[in-house]
């Protein structure tokens, strides 16, 4: 890696740390009394902020789909619980009224089979009697049952709604937190000129070039991708064009990370919905064995994710301004490779 690169990366790291120090007194200077070194570090460090932001929405919006889905299903279950609990009290009822109208002023069961003229039939309805006995032990034992059953379902649907409101507040902060994020960007591109902003990308595309020189080594030989990679590949080929939007899994915009689950899915193999967690929980790969449909994640928090094609190329949804694009693979400083599967 070029000495510039290691630089620049450098900074860009000192600054993302920069982010968690209390500022100093001194204010920054106006985005058009910057060099463009600078201009560029700054950039990076708002984009990279916007995208760890957008990685935790992401996270969360997954929990919540899937704790909505438990809440559904707690209360489908709650339901039939208080069905089942109805029925049983409805049997222990007319158990109870059967009982008393067979006791109320009748005679008790030894007395009647002493003065009965068929004393086997009277043990034979005796028989009986036990089994009508031994029923209504069964049901108050599943009206018991039912009641418990009946409260613990309740008191977890009850736990479940908490835990979903908690995470639709949690949400809902960090959707401000990336709106804030991404107005920052926009502020500091509106104060640049078409010169600062053209100096700037070149200073960037030289960036990426050296990093792309320098990691060409590491790059084999392409290897032929399964089945499911190519198809994976051949749905993210497909996106090109369509806008980054955070929070998006298509079908008309995606995020990084929305893009290579969605690639996945429609692959037929379903995996994490976040860049941190592919990272987390998909087989690692070195970088020399990449393939087709594999996965390249960046930074060293794993906030970007995006598709290997081969040849040294991604494709990615980039970043807020953007569009679904192919890259080098050195676009962004690679963490490392995982493969689905």
């Amino acid at each position: 890696m070029s000495g510039k690169l290691v630089r620049l990366a450098c900074t860009v790291t000192v600054a993302a740390q920069a982010a968690f120090v209390p500022a100093p007194a001194t204010a920054a200077p106006e985005p058009r009394q910057r060099s463009v070194s600078q201009l560029l570090t700054d950039l990076q460090k708002l984009y990279r902020q916007t995208e760890q932001a957008t990685e935790a929405y992401d996270a969360t919006a997954d929990r919540l789909t899937r704790q909505k889905a438990e809440v559904a299903r707690l209360d489908r279950e709650l339901n039939r619980a208080r069905l089942a609990l109805k029925d049983s009290r409805a049997d222990a009822g007319r158990l109870a009224r059967q009982q008393y109208q067979s006791t109320s002023g009748g005679l008790g069961p030894y007395v009647s089979l002493l003065l009965a003229p068929d004393p086997q039939r009277a043990l034979d309805e005796g028989h009986v009697l036990n089994e009508l006995a031994r029923q209504r032990a069964r049901t108050v034992a599943r009206l018991t049952s039912a009641e418990k059953h009946t409260d613990a379902v309740a008191r977890a649907a009850h736990k479940a709604l908490g835990t979903q409101l908690a995470l639709a507040d949690k949400q809902k902060k960090q959707r401000d937190a990336v709106q804030a994020r991404l107005a920052d960007v926009e502020r500091l591109l509106a104060a640049l000129d078409p010169d600062q902003l053209a100096a700037v990308d070149r200073l960037e595309q030289q960036g990426v070039t050296a990093a792309q020189r320098a990691l060409a080594g590491s790059l084999a030989d392409d290897r032929p991708p399964s089945p499911e990679g190519e198809r994976a590949v051949r749905f993210a080929l497909g996106q090109l064009g369509k806008p980054y939007v955070w929070g998006a899994q298509g079908p008309s915009a995606y995020d990084c990370s929305g893009l290579t689950s969605q690639a996945w899915q429609h692959a037929g193999t379903p995996i994490p919905r976040t860049s941190q967690e592919q990272w987390h929980r998909l087989r690692r790969v070195p970088l020399g064995r990449l393939r087709p449909g594999d996965l390249v994640i960046y930074f060293p928090e794993a906030t970007h994710v995006a598709i290997y094609v081969g040849g040294g190329k991604v494709v990615q949804a980039p970043r807020p301004g953007t569009s679904v694009k192919i890259s080098p693979v050195a676009s962004n400083p690679v963490l490392g490779a995982v493969r689905p599967g």
